[in-house]
């Protein structure tokens, strides 16, 4: 989501100060006191130029619950995955810059999204990447090439998908043994012993990233609800999720949102009832 000119600011007391508190968040994430992003919109549709400013940046990017870097990977990740938003991609990607990402986590954000999107999406956003850091010469954090030695993917593939999915992950795998072999191997050599096994990401982040990619695409619940317990796993929140959760609505949709914020509430009281 991309603030209104001062011709669109509402009078009324309680909205200014939700168009204020938003266009505060925004000029962070431009990296401008006054942005100007959302002038072209404002000159046919000034309230959509103001919803955005009001909801989606004064409503709920305002909200505690995460970091702007956060806040940031996760609308990239699902920008990415989703593949139909190219121009809001690319102010989300110096978004992250301005908020202090780097650009290796941005990189590292795209080679994730080959695992949940696939190929044409993650290159397709790296384009986007490259012309933002173009844009941005002054970007720290340049990528270095990264790999796992090949004896170790599997090893590390196993370890990581335990951290992940616990003693459940490799049972997963061996159920496709009968059908699919090839791609139960594929899950653990490449999703998780080269792409996960990455250091250009914490495991958190890239939990939260592969929880966002799957609640945009809104066709992965199995796996929505394997990466939301996945991400408690290895330390993130539950006001973290749901702060995640809810900011996907403006990006994916209420549907998707609302999809995940009950796969969520599944996972939650899982765990209760194991506790």
């Amino acid at each position: 989501m991309t603030p209104a000119p001062a011709s669109a600011t509402p009078s009324a007391s309680g909205t200014d100060d939700r168009y204020a508190r938003g266009l505060a968040a925004l000029s962070l994430v431009t990296g401008t006191e006054h942005p100007t992003v959302l002038d072209p919109v404002a000159e046919i549709a000034p309230d959509l130029a103001r919803f955005t400013v009001e909801f989606g940046y004064g409503d709920v990017w305002s909200q505690p619950g995460l970091t702007p870097r956060q806040r940031q990977i996760g609308t990239v990740a699902a920008l990415a995955a989703l593949g139909n938003a190219a121009p809001q991609l690319r102010f989300h990607i110096a978004g992250a810059l301005n908020v202090g990402c780097t650009r290796r986590e941005i990189v590292e954000t795209v080679i994730h999204t080959t695992v949940y999107a696939g190929f044409p999406a993650a290159l397709n956003a790296l384009t986007a990447a490259r012309e933002v850091f173009a844009a941005h010469p002054e970007g720290a954090g340049d990528p270095e090439p990264e790999s796992t030695p090949a004896d170790e993917r599997r090893a590390r593939g196993v370890a990581l998908l335990e951290q992940v999915d616990g003693p459940a992950g490799p049972r997963i795998i061996d159920s496709l043994a009968d059908l699919a072999p090839d791609l139960g191997r594929f899950v653990v050599d490449y999703v998780f012993g080269d792409v996960y096994a990455r250091t250009g990401l914490d495991l958190v982040t890239r939990e939260l990233a592969s929880v966002a990619m799957c609640t945009a695409l809104g066709t992965a619940a199995p796996q929505l609800r394997v990466h939301i317990r996945g991400f408690l796993n290895v330390g993130g929140t539950r006001e973290e999720l749901v702060a995640l959760l809810t900011q996907l609505a403006g990006y994916a949709g209420f549907p998707a949102a609302l999809n995940g914020v009950a796969a969520a509430r599944e996972i939650f009281a899982e765990r209760d009832a194991a506790s």
